[in-house]
Formats: C-alpha cells, structure tokens, sequence
C-alpha cells in the first residue's frame, strides 16, 4: 500500500477496508508516513466523512498503537468521564475526587486545549508543581492510594492518537464525528476502564454547535464503547454559553474548588453531580441514577471530595494549599471590563468566540504548555436570559499583556446578542443517549 492511494481513495469519497487504516495508522506512528500526507488523508476525512466501519476500524487501530492499562488489581469498577469541549468545561476536576470519594476508581487521561477549548492537563499545570506526565508506575501508585489520577498520554498510550490529536488543531480538521470519536475513544479504552460517561456538548461554544450532528457523534460514540465491551452512557449538554462563571486555568481551578466546598454555580454544581451520579450507575456503585446523586451530593457535603482532591494534588507533586490559598495559583496583574452598549435582555452568545478571545490572551491553544499565561481569565456576570443596563459589566478580562487586549474586548462585546423581551435560560442537559 501507498499514502498517496489511500489520500487519493478517502478524496474520491471510497471506503476503507480495516487493512488500509491499519497501515494508515501504523505508518503514520513509526514515522513512515509524514504529516504533510496524513494532514492531506484528515481533510479528505473531514470532507468525504468517514463510515462506521471506518470508525471503529481507526478507533481500534489508535488503540492498539500503543499500551492499554490493566488495573485489574484494584477491586472496585473503573470508570471515567469525557468531554467533547467548551468554554469554562472543569467538571473533570470536580467529578473525579467525588466519584473516587465514593468508592471507584477513576483512571483520567486528559488532554491540552483544542481550537477554542480548555484543556484538562493545562488547567491542573496552573497548580504549582502538579505533574500529569506522571510514569505508569506512578499513575499505577497514585491510583492505588487515591482511587483517582489524572495524567495526560504518555509515550506508550494510544501513540497515534497523540500525534493526530496535535495534527488535526494545525488543520482546521477537528469538526469531524469520526475523527473526534476514535481520538476519545482510543484513548479512553486505553484507560482500563470498564465504564464511560460522556459529556456531549452542542451549541455555539461546542465542535458540534447543531444538536443532530451532537447526537450522531454521541451515538456514534456510545455504540464504538459497547462495541469494544465498555458500558457508556452520553449526556447531551448545552454550550451556548460558558458553563460556570470562569474561564482560564486559575480561575478554573478555584471555581472547581469552591463547588466541591459547596460553592460555585449552580449549573457547574448540577452537571457535575449528574456526571458523577452516571458514574456511579454505571459502576454499579448504585442502583439507580437519583442514588448517585444523593451520594455526589453526600460528599461534598461532608468535605471528603475536597480531601480527596487534597490528597491527590500532593501524590501528584502539586501543592495542596491552593485548596485554602487561591493566592498560590498563578494571577494576572491588570483587570478590564467588557460593558453593555444598551439595556435589555442578553438573548444569545456566540460562545467560541469567548475561547478564541482568552486563547488571544493567555498565549494560544495547541501550543508548548510553556507558553500559555495561567493567569489569564475571564468571568462572566451576565447569562442568557439576565437582564443587563446600558454600561454594566458583561465580562471582567484578567490580563497581563496588552497585545491583544482590544482585539479580545471587541470580540467579546460582540459575541453578545440583545433583546427588548424576556428570554428563558437554556436547558443545561438536553438529553441521555443510550441509557
């Protein structure tokens, strides 16, 4: 076989036999296939589309590319949870100290930031000394002592995916059902989980901004789990605007640790609680979903997911104090203020525009985590549905450069829209698929 055939083969809209993505997925990963020729075969991929048999082939072909985990040693169930992006999305910092508080495990590799999201493994990199590139001996003894880990892909886990994940954010090829499923999926299976809960989000800060393709990529994903022998449920959630009221790493960070001392926003709180009771289901931790709520909600209550939290912090080489101390994390030096042009009702945002205006300002998404300013954030005082006064406050910037400063605030004023009438909120979850 040869790249060019298989690039001149996806271009003309023609199937892939299990064969050829093998040896798509293999030479590209060894180095036999450059990334001029796999970012050619992903836009013909992003155009053309790739079938379900197509998937699950490029989804197993990920997968085997590297190590998967065997936590067969550890006696309680093994789940996880993973979100397609947003804008303000931490629940993941949330969910795992409650969900490994609550007797599973919690095995999370996560990714960096993608296009206008947040990534995972930046938001915890803005607690000082935190390290997600832990060894697999080390994830294997965090997870041992805390029921919960998060690190990002190592060298052995799902190589492909690694090499592909920052390909595809290079070449605009990221809004794609089946790319984005065996990407998540490769390596979420390379977990050793026997269970995943996904967070589907749909709306203007989401990949999939129309709610018919979210629910195509949900079920596609749902069934690609239950295929590979994994329960899974997806939850269809609404990103038309932030979820929470901050975006940035630090600001991140510190509304995910205010929620788990029985704080924050209460849309953050209630989707965080519902992921967590999903994961309890599905780890037979719990009968029904409304019991795993109440268990959620129980620790938190009690102050034990945010120890648990604590505790992993400091296996993980962070320091634990940001629990108490907000000052330790990483700060901006200067505040500006995005104000409304005129009263009424905020009817609608264009919510990527929220992402590409802090990537403007904290150093870029997809770039070395070195360059990204953790300080830098947003919070949002206004949500769909609020009524606003001519000159009051949108959005607060927390910034440390100017270079980009006006160019953000004007992308922000104008990613809101106004009304003269009252609007009603938007659902948070819209639907389950697959439960």
């Amino acid at each position: 076989m040869r790249a060019v055939d298989l690039i001149r083969k996806k271009r003309d809209a023609r199937e892939h036999s299990r064969e050829e993505i093998n040896f798509l997925i293999h030479g590209y990963t060894n180095g036999d296939i450059p990334d001029y020729q796999m970012a050619a075969w992903l836009m013909a991929a992003w155009i053309r589309k790739l079938s379900p048999a197509e998937t699950q082939a490029l989804t197993e072909a990920m997968l085997r590319s590297g190590e998967v985990f065997d936590h067969s040693d550890l006696p309680m169930k093994k789940v996880d949870k993973h979100s397609t992006g947003g804008v303000g999305d931490n629940t993941s910092l949330i969910l795992a100290p409650i969900v490994a508080e609550g007797g599973l495990a919690v095995p999370m590799i996560s990714g960096r930031g993608l296009g206008h999201t947040g990534g995972t493994l930046d938001k915890l990199e803005a607690i000082p000394g935190f390290n997600t590139a832990l060894p697999q001996a080390d994830f294997r003894r965090v997870l041992r002592e805390c029921r919960m880990s998060l690190i990002g892909q190592t060298a052995e886990i799902a190589p492909a995916d690694k090499k592909i994940y920052a390909l595809r954010d290079a070449t605009s090829t990221v809004e794609n059902i089946g790319l984005i499923c065996a990407s998540i999926m490769s390596k979420k299976l390379a977990e050793g989980i026997d269970a995943l809960v996904l967070d589907v989000k749909t709306g203007p800060g989401a990949f999939m901004d129309q709610e018919d393709d979210a629910v195509q990529l949900a079920e596609v994903m749902v069934q690609t789990a239950r295929g590979m022998g994994k329960k899974c449920v997806a939850l269809l959630t609404d990103m038309s605007q932030p979820l929470g009221r901050m975006a940035g790493h630090s600001n991140e960070v510190i509304e995910a640790i205010d929620v788990l001392k029985g704080k924050g926003p209460e849309d953050l709180r209630e989707l965080s609680i519902e992921l967590s009771a999903w994961m309890f289901y599905l780890g037979e931790r719990c009968r029904f979903v409304e019991e795993g709520r109440k268990l959620a909600e129980e620790t938190i209550r009690s102050g034990r997911a945010l120890e648990r939290l604590r505790a992993c912090i400091g296996l993980q080489g962070g320091d634990p104090r940001v629990i108490d101390d907000r000052t330790l994390l990483p700060g901006a030096k200067f505040k500006a203020h995005v104000t409304s042009p005129r009263s009424g009702y905020v009817a609608a945002t264009r919510c990527r525009d929220f992402g590409i205006a802090l990537a403007m300002l904290e150093g870029g998404r997809g770039k070395k985590e070195d360059t990204i300013d953790h300080g830098v954030g947003l919070e949002f005082h206004k949500r769909i549905g609020d009524h606003v006064q001519v000159g009051e406050k949108l959005v607060t910037i927390d910034y440390n450069s100017e270079v980009r400063l006006a160019e953000a605030k004007q992308l922000i004023l104008e990613s809101f829209e106004f009304t003269g009438q009252p609007v009603a909120a938007p659902p948070l979850i819209r639907r389950v698929i697959g439960e």
